[in-house]
């Protein structure tokens, strides 16, 4: 049996999670190379070598970002379509999941996008495995709605991805709501699926 948090264990799980988002904002801003611990640290106003009381260094920070980012997405696209009747409403989940996930998380695709080749190998290989099994679930969900061979899924179903994530980094429109890129990103997603 485990003991219960304490208000100790709690303040360090939120000092954590707030050492991520703020890593994940400032290296979306300046790249991962334009950021130093201390400067993640004082976001949160913190020194930079407490930073080290919950990650190993920047590089395990970053790892730590990419790793999450990439268990939600697996963790969440399988909760959806768990919970989805029928082929059209699994793919329906999947998109709605993953347009949401890109309007909320911008800054940590941007991160994934463009400094990915920091991670640690042991990272990495984490990130891509988590990757492949996203992906291998929705190419799951496509294959009853589009007959063609696996390798045309698995380009559909990235390239799906490539609009989606691209989107909202992209393109900010203060006339345009985040329902309404909702609207425009799910349609053409699912078009591009099953064009």
């Amino acid at each position: 049996m485990t003991s219960p948090l304490t208000a100790r264990d709690r303040a360090k799980a939120e000092r954590a999670d707030a050492l991520l988002a703020e890593a994940a904002r400032l290296f979306a801003e300046r790249g991962y190379p334009g950021v130093s611990l201390e400067e993640i640290g004082a976001a949160v106003g913190v020194s930079g070598p407490a930073v080290y009381r919950h990650f190993a260094g920047k590089q395990a920070l970053l790892g730590a970002v990419l790793v999450k980012v990439s268990e939600d997405l697996v963790d969440g696209g399988t909760r959806v379509s768990g919970e989805s009747d029928g082929a059209d409403e699994r793919m329906a989940a999947l998109i709605a999941f993953h347009v949401d996930f890109a309007l909320g998380n911008a800054d940590v695709i941007r991160v994934h996008d463009r400094d990915l080749a920091h991670l640690s190998d042991a990272d990495r290989a984490e990130v891509r495995h988590l990757q492949r099994t996203y992906i291998d679930l929705w190419i799951s969900a496509l294959t009853p709605l589009h007959d063609a061979p696996a390798d045309e899924l698995r380009l559909r179903v990235q390239a799906c991805f490539g609009l989606i994530n691209s989107t909202p980094h992209s393109t900010r429109s203060a006339s345009r709501s985040k329902r309404a890129t909702a609207e425009i990103l799910t349609a053409m997603a699912h078009a591009a699926l099953i064009a």
